[in-house]
């Protein structure tokens, strides 16, 4: 038999998954085949709609050899592994004369661990573990999520956080759940045998393709103790969110809290000399934080230096009294000593890198009203680990609706550790380009609108010319809005400000659940939704009920950011343009995921209205606007008025 063609597989998957098959998902196919088949890297742009998890999926499936997928959202893992995945290996098994297995694998603490369950938590104050379930109320809400969990426990086949509906708080979860420094092994656990994370790791071992998360791929790369299986090709959806996960993998914390609380958990467990000089040191460490002021320390300051040291040599000398030790008198001590083992681990780690002082790491405080004070250090670029790591083995595919800035593909490449596309030399990673383009006619479908007349927003300070345009802007649109902010002040500020002056429903996030929002708004075309951060790459409303997206201003990061500011200051030391690459790049990144949320469907349409004029004036509009879907420009106000109320009504007549 001959072996079948890509076009082939991808009409059939295409047509088991009830899709339309497009130029550009074709195009992805062929250049995803060619990339793997090469052992080559490739960076593929697929705008909305194009049907990319196929795209990259099936040369994939059709290749043979192991793939991982990784991404960013929980939302796309459930997305492949309960959808499309399923539907394409049975379309395929006719045709490839196989049917591939895939599994998915996440970090250790999103399964639930049986010992945890059954044994109790390691209880910070006293010996011993003590019965969760007994010491919280069962009428409390923590003692109802815990009682499910231990209902749950005997029916999942999964022990997947993700799998349990309605979710449990983190709170409880913690409860039930262990970090990977805290598992005691599946060889010295008594659950072992039934373990879900051990059992995930297994299924993953068998499978083809292993879909797992960008935090768990860091993981795999930074720490060197391979979690994810031997495999020939990587693929990562949802790219453009890669950096700052790994970013958050590779940043360590310290606060006085944690401290605390791996004083307590080793104070039993080791001799009193030892357990007193920790003890000490963190009282030290405390003192310090509570006159630390938010910012960046180019230098460490010599109390906090001294305070450091102490704390990662009362950690040493702990960590070793810990491994020489043994209580018979305290219950599951195996458990409760893994536990103190890995807070104190966490505690030396983070001391001795802050101490050591790298060149590389950017150390800052920070401060919460709720939390308080906290010490943090991250990498000042995730890019030379990413070459080494991620580029050197196998061949990598990199796809995403927004990779493509200011025209080219060289400033997401750069934050990957990758050259300008075509250079060559040794150790230089090759890589492609691909922009495959959207099925979506982004001229006809939409109009991006730039509010020129208004003042330049400032720092701080109300903005009374952006409230009033944005009230005659979602008043046109007969509301359909979702309202984008660049902080969590300013957009609930306008809901207050639009709750007063119109008769139109604004949900606002954190007044309840984002889904439970997002639902609320796709059901009633007159209700607005205001948001932050995640309403820029979280929402999929198709249809009539957004047919206005609002930024408030151009997202650049906050000049009070320790560690944009220092890659800011780095590339500029370096000869480079700082603004550009790290300023600049940040909001094109946001503005096009932003911008993304209006056109979801080919019958979409809408306007993206951005209320800071700097987008049509300043000399960096030019680069941000190129990063945008193609709309048609405008700074007319009240020709975007028209086309907004011309819109509401082609809505209404439709009955929508």
């Amino acid at each position: 038999m001959t072996k079948p063609s890509l076009p082939e597989l991808l009409h059939a998957a295409v047509t088991a998954v009830g899709g339309t098959e497009r130029p550009g998902q074709a195009a992805m196919a062929e250049a995803v085949a060619e990339a793997v088949d090469d052992n080559a890297h490739l960076l593929v742009q697929a705008g909305t709609g194009t049907g990319k998890s196929l795209g990259y999926l099936v040369p994939a499936l059709a290749h043979g050899e192991r793939v991982v997928v990784a991404t960013a959202t929980l939302a796309l893992q459930r997305q492949l592994v309960e959808r499309d995945l399923p539907r394409t290996v049975e379309a395929l098994h006719p045709l490839l004369r196989r049917r591939p297995q895939f599994a998915m694998l996440k970090g250790r603490s999103n399964y639930l661990c049986l010992h945890r369950l059954h044994e109790g938590v390691p209880q910070d104050e006293e010996e011993g573990l003590f019965d969760q379930f007994e010491a919280a109320a069962p009428s409390s809400k923590l003692g109802q999520d815990l009682l499910r969990l231990r209902d749950w426990s005997d029916e999942t086949e999964t022990g997947d956080r993700d799998d349990l509906t309605p979710g449990v708080s983190d709170r409880a979860w913690a409860q039930i759940s262990v970090s990977s420094r805290e598992c005691l092994g599946a060889s010295k656990c008594a659950y072992g045998a039934e373990c879900f994370a051990e059992m995930a790791r297994e299924r993953a071992k068998l499978a083809d393709v292993v879909v797992t998360n960008h935090a768990l791929l860091a993981i795999d790369a930074i720490e060197g103790a391979p979690v994810l299986p031997q495999h020939e090709v990587l693929i990562v959806d949802e790219a453009h969110e890669l950096v700052s996960r790994v970013t958050g993998v590779a940043t360590g914390e310290l606060t006085p809290g944690q401290v605390n609380r791996a004083v307590r958990r080793a104070a039993k467990l080791v001799n009193e000399k030892a357990a007193d000089a920790l003890q000490t040191a963190a009282e030290g460490f405390e003192r310090v934080m509570e006159l630390a002021l938010p910012g960046r320390l180019e230098e460490v300051p010599e109390d906090l230096g001294y305070a450091l040291m102490a704390l990662r040599d009362a950690a040493r000398t702990v960590i070793t009294a810990l491994g020489s030790t043994r209580d018979k008198s305290v219950q599951d001590e195996d458990a409760v000593r893994k536990q103190a083992m890995a807070s104190v681990e966490t505690i030396h780690g983070v001391a001795e890198r802050i101490t050591q002082g790298s060149e590389y790491d950017v150390v800052w405080y920070e401060r919460h009203d709720r939390f308080g004070a906290s010490l943090r250090v991250a990498p000042l670029s995730v890019s030379g680990l990413l070459r080494e790591k991620l580029f050197a083995e196998r061949s990598v595919v990199l796809t995403s609706a927004t990779l493509k800035l200011g025209g080219d593909f060289n400033g997401v490449g750069a934050s990957l550790g990758l050259a300008p596309e075509g250079t060559a030399g040794e150790d230089i990673p090759q890589w492609k380009g691909l922009d495959v383009g959207s099925p979506f006619d982004y001229p006809k479908q939409g109009i991006l609108y730039v509010a020129r007349h208004l003042a330049t927003p400032g720092r701080e300070g109300s903005r009374t010319d952006m409230l009033d345009e944005l009230a005659e802007l979602v008043e046109a649109a007969g509301g359909r809005t979702l309202g984008l902010f660049s902080s969590m002040r300013a957009a609930q500020a306008a809901a207050e400000e639009l709750r007063g002056r119109l008769d139109k429903p604004i949900l606002l996030q954190g007044e309840e659940t984002l889904g439970e929002l997002i639902k609320n708004f796709a059901a009633d075309p007159a209700t607005c939704l205001f948001g932050t951060l995640s309403l820029w790459q979280g929402v999929d409303v198709p249809g009539a009920s957004c047919q206005l997206v609002i930024m408030d201003r151009i997202p650049f990061p906050r000049p009070d950011d320790p560690l944009m500011s220092a890659r800011q200051k780095a590339v500029e030391e370096a000869g480079g343009n700082g603004f550009m690459a790290v300023a600049a790049t940040h909001a094109a990144l946001l503005m096009a995921q932003g911008a993304g949320r209006l056109v979801r469907a080919t019958g979409d349409k809408g306007v993206v209205a951005v209320l800071d004029p700097r987008l049509a004036n300043a000399r960096y509009g030019s680069y941000l606007r190129a990063s945008l879907p193609d709309f048609w420009y405008t700074t007319d106000r009240s020709q975007a008025r028209r086309s907004l109320a011309a819109i509401d009504a082609a809505a209404k007549a439709d009955g929508k």
